[in-house]
């Protein structure tokens, strides 16, 4: 079992930057890799981020490549995003999950065990 809380969103304007975490608790949070995803009203959940467990490199979306950076202190059961350059086709509330699946399947929502409640985005022009 895995719980997971999203912080750090909220209102910001065309051009900040907003650190998002994800904060789990379980004892098997260091096995999974964790995942980013966002969903806007009367949109799919879309992915934007993944980290694996230990070792690699993190995949990003090709909608945040460049302005995004994704780390994770398994320590803590703390994953970040950090966003930058936010446009307002980021608003979205924004979610973490947990999955074991290989790379190739981490873009995919369905592959996700556990999701958080979501943090909410919202960028003004």
């Amino acid at each position: 079992q895995v719980q997971l809380v999203e912080s750090g969103g909220g209102s910001v304007q065309a051009g900040d930057s907003l650190r998002l975490a994800c904060t789990a608790s379980g004892s098997t949070f260091s096995t999974y890799t964790l995942g980013w995803f966002r969903q806007a009203p009367g949109k799919e959940r879309e992915f934007v981020a993944a980290h694996r467990s230990s070792g690699g490199y993190p995949l990003y979306s090709d909608s945040v490549k460049g302005r995004c950076a994704i780390s994770r202190d398994n320590a803590k059961n703390t994953v970040f995003v950090q966003m930058d350059r936010l446009e307002p086709e980021d608003t979205a509330v924004y979610y973490c999950g947990v999955t074991r699946v290989v790379r190739s399947s981490w873009p995919a929502a369905g592959q996700y065990s556990y999701w958080g409640q979501g943090t909410q985005v919202t960028v003004s022009s």
